[in-house]
């Protein structure tokens, strides 16, 4: 995830874009291309998720799971495309998420603009976490891609060893692993909240009393035409990383021989079944049963 300062950089939009309906929808008819074969992850499901295409300057830019209650962001999905470039960087929210009718373009954040349905800036400050993005401006092809990242439904608190760390080692090795992959790579970034019955203290668990912090951040792609083989890492492949130093072991053991600011940040990778077996157990799904898919067909090229 990208590391941001906790201040954001602010410009003025010189457009206005007029009012789209629908855009908060229960299938992401409207931003399917963000997934394998158009179908969104099955099995993730519950009445306060809310999904989200991610709209910046009249165009679709990715496409988010949105947790109403908990006021961030369940998963990003987004197409892989690399653009190395410098911009000026914007924090902006959803204004279509603070009532019906409401603009369905993210909008510039103001400093001092609070919301009760969704993070504000005010939110992080004075926390243990900064701002974590699902789909990271590292993986945008344009800038107007990298600016739409910069909305707080795409952010999660994530704590410093991770963003500035062991996730952003891993972001950067799903970059190059891009060179290999000669049709589209679609990636999944996503959560898993901390358990109700979690000894974790509650200053941990939830910024300002009101936004939730998760427990471990995954991720997974899927590439189903490349050039090169390395080990098992295609056509797909997946990842776990703590963002709780003192979570327990049973999903990513904790390495005691690391040190400084990386210590309890530990990321383990996976293959695509294992990290949707441990996504079915953790994530409150409707049925017991349902077991998470990620993609389509375990993102077999048909």
């Amino acid at each position: 995830m990208d590391r941001v300062s906790a201040a954001p950089v602010l410009f003025l939009l010189s457009c206005f874009f007029g009012m789209v309906s629908g855009l908060l929808s229960n299938d992401f008819s409207e931003c399917k291309e963000f997934f394998y074969h158009g179908i969104p992850p099955q099995g993730i499901t519950g009445q306060e998720y809310q999904p989200i295409c991610q709209k910046f300057k009249n165009k679709y830019r990715f496409a988010t799971l949105y947790h109403r209650n908990h006021r961030v962001a369940l998963y990003s999905a987004y197409k892989v495309s690399l653009l190395k470039e410098t911009f000026e960087e914007e924090w902006m929210f959803e204004p279509q998420l603070n009532g019906e009718g409401n603009d369905a373009e993210m909008q510039p954040l103001k400093k001092s603009d609070t919301f009760d349905n969704q993070a504000s800036l005010q939110d992080y400050v004075e926390s243990f976490y900064t701002k974590g993005h699902l789909a990271p401006k590292l993986h945008q092809g344009t800038t107007d891609d990298k600016l739409a990242t910069y909305t707080l439904t795409n952010i999660v608190p994530q704590r410093e060893g991770s963003n500035a760390g062991t996730w952003n080692n891993l972001e950067e090795e799903i970059s190059k692993r891009k060179g290999s992959c000669t049709g589209e790579m679609y990636v999944i970034t996503g959560t898993i909240p901390f358990e109700s019955n979690s000894e974790a203290p509650s200053i941990f668990k939830k910024m300002n009393n009101k936004v939730y912090a998760p427990e471990y951040i995954w991720s997974a792609y899927c590439c189903t035409h490349f050039t090169e083989m390395e080990g098992d890492v295609f056509p797909t492949y997946a990842a776990v990383g703590r963002n709780y130093p003192d979570s327990t072991n049973d999903i990513v053991p904790k390495n005691p021989n690391v040190k400084g600011t990386t210590l309890g940040y530990d990321v383990k990778k996976m293959p695509l079944n294992d990290l949707e077996d441990i996504l079915s157990k953790k994530l409150n799904i409707q049925s017991s049963s349902e077991k998470i898919t990620l993609f389509y067909n375990d993102c077999k090229a048909n």
